[in-house]
């Protein structure tokens, strides 16, 4: 791996800063005029996604000083050393197994395992569907309730909610992951105790909040006539720590086990895709690693510049490092694909957001963007000005798909906004043009031309597209791995550790404090505005006198 900075220094990133000048006066619509072929060129498909990022500021050099600077960062070795299951995560000694999930090439001690693990995970989960656990009553379970947080949460809920019309299972399958009770109320609904089971999803099995969820479950269970004894057929655990689990009352034949070398952002493809295989059936968590495995191997194997995760990975870098650009947004054309925003955050902001390489250097350089978005068309109605016309310059990456996923009125609707805002950022639309327009209808010359300014929309503006055959579970899966991937090629290349997470452990140690305060332990060195705002707390909820 290069040393400290010496990406920045070197001569690929000198030329690909040299070569950022160029565009200055040449637009996106000048490309294409010049180039009949623009489309052709800079686009490319794999696993049934195809990418177009042909309204991005790339040309052909900036292409070639891209897998250059790539090069330079030694990315092929990178690549192989993933898969291979060497030590990737330094700051924590291990490597990051999650493309093992998927029967991808790695360290040969880990694929049976793995395999071990996954077919207890979807035995288990056809338990449950059909009908074999039962309650304490001796009645089938009807729900499941998943209690994660963060990647033992987000992954399998963006996944269930993705295919509603396969959800024809026995068992209904609920998420609580927030600290808030009233989150786990929700899902408690419409449950009834006797027939509830609770998957307590947490690799370390000691985090806050699925630990708070499960303590509220166990008093929601005996309120609900659950005697002590039979807790047990209530629980599954997922974790990487099964003795903590048994040793919190879980059954040892209910504990779902997933290993250390497993990020949560990483997990979805581990037990902890039960949900997925409970609520959609077996054959659904298969599909999503099967569409994982494709990107796998074609990002393993393709030709860098036809290598869908590269590219993505480079075009970030484009964006962060020569164009200043310190956001993105992606934006799914598919109301399934809602909760595609809210992971993607975790995953990329959570793997990139680092400021020292991995031998705790500081560094010159950006690194990471911050990531949103939401559902379209909704977004259209609101967000969608700035991204227009506001003064920040945000890429977006638009997804659909090619199949119609919903009725078929709507998805040609959906994919015609989906190519209608890319190109509208793309193209804009002038003051010139508009002004001429609003003086051939009567206007004033001084009101057309201030009526033109604000309408113009400027245009010049990158998004990529990314279009999925169908929305299937094999495409998402696809399209999950895709972005990972994306996100190694940034870490690699920027040098800094994709799978650790220590400002996360940072926060979690300061709330323990503070909760220690709060209820009368010593505050210690708190800042004065943080002890006035517990003294608040205090204060509102003080016994009566």
């Amino acid at each position: 791996m290069p040393a400290t900075d010496s990406i920045a220094q070197s001569d690929a990133w000198r030329a690909l800063s040299e070569h950022r000048g160029q565009f200055t006066g040449q637009t996106l619509s000048q490309l294409f005029a010049a180039d009949p072929l623009r489309a052709q060129r800079f686009s490319a498909s794999a696993a049934g996604i195809h990418l177009d990022y042909a309204k991005q500021h790339v040309t052909e050099t900036t292409l070639r000083l891209l897998l250059q600077l790539a090069e330079t960062a030694r990315l092929g070795g990178q690549i192989e050393a993933l898969f291979t299951g060497a030590c990737v995560n330094r700051s924590e000694n291990r490597p990051a197994l999650h493309a093992a999930l998927r029967d991808a090439p790695a360290n040969p001690g880990v694929a049976g395992r793995f395999r071990q693990q996954r077919e207890h995970m979807l035995a288990l989960a056809a338990d449950l569907r059909g009908g074999v656990l039962t309650g304490a009553g001796g009645l089938a379970c009807t729900d499941l309730v998943h209690l994660g947080i963060g990647g033992s949460d987000l992954g399998p809920r963006l996944a269930v909610s993705a295919f509603p019309r396969l959800d024809s299972g026995p068992v209904r399958v609920h998420f609580a992951a927030n600290l808030d009770a009233d989150a786990l109320a929700g899902a408690l609904a419409d449950c009834r105790p006797d027939t509830t089971l609770f998957a307590l999803a947490s690799k370390s099995f000691s985090t806050l909040e699925t630990l708070s969820n499960a303590g509220l479950a166990r008093q929601w269970l005996r309120a609900g006539g659950i005697a002590e004894a039979d807790l047990e057929r209530h629980w599954i655990a997922i974790t990487s720590r099964p003795e903590r689990a048994r040793t919190w009352g879980v059954a040892a034949e209910r504990i779902l086990e997933f290993d250390e070398g497993v990020g949560g952002r990483y997990s979805l493809w581990s037990a902890i895709g039960l949900p997925v295989a409970v609520a959609l059936g077996p054959e659904s968590f298969t599909g999503l690693l099967a569409g994982a495995r494709a990107m796998d191997e074609h990002f393993r194997t393709a030709d860098p510049q036809h290598n869908l995760p590269i590219l993505m990975g480079l075009l970030r870098i484009w964006q962060v490092n020569f164009w200043g650009h310190a956001t993105q947004a992606v934006l799914p054309y598919a109301h399934a694909l809602r909760l595609l925003p809210d992971y993607l955050q975790q995953l990329v902001m959570e793997s990139l957001g680092k400021r020292v390489d991995q031998q705790g250097q500081e560094l010159s350089y950006a690194t990471g963007a911050v990531l949103w978005g939401s559902e379209e068309t909704n977004g259209q109605h609101s967000f969608h000005q700035l991204l227009l016309q506001g003064t920040q310059v945000v890429p977006v990456d638009f997804v659909t798909t090619a199949r119609a996923h919903c009725a078929a009125d709507q998805h040609r609707q959906l994919y015609a906004n989906c190519l209608a805002q890319s190109r509208a950022l793309m193209a804009g639309r002038s003051a010139g043009e508009l002004e001429a327009e609003l003086l051939a209808a009567g206007e004033p010359r001084e009101r057309a031309r201030a009526l033109a300014a604000q309408r113009a929309v400027p245009g010049n503006r990158p998004s990529s597209t990314l279009v999925l055959e169908s929305l299937e579970p094999r495409h998402l899966g696809a399209l999950l791995a895709l972005y990972e991937h994306s996100v190694f090629v940034q870490s690699a290349i920027w040098g800094i550790n994709a799978f650790d997470q220590w400002g996360v452990e940072l926060g979690k140690q300061a709330a323990a404090a503070i909760d220690a305060a709060l209820t009368g332990g010593d505050a210690g060195d708190l800042d004065a505005s943080t002890r006035a705002l517990a003294e608040i707390w205090q204060s509102a909820n003080a016994e009566p006198r």
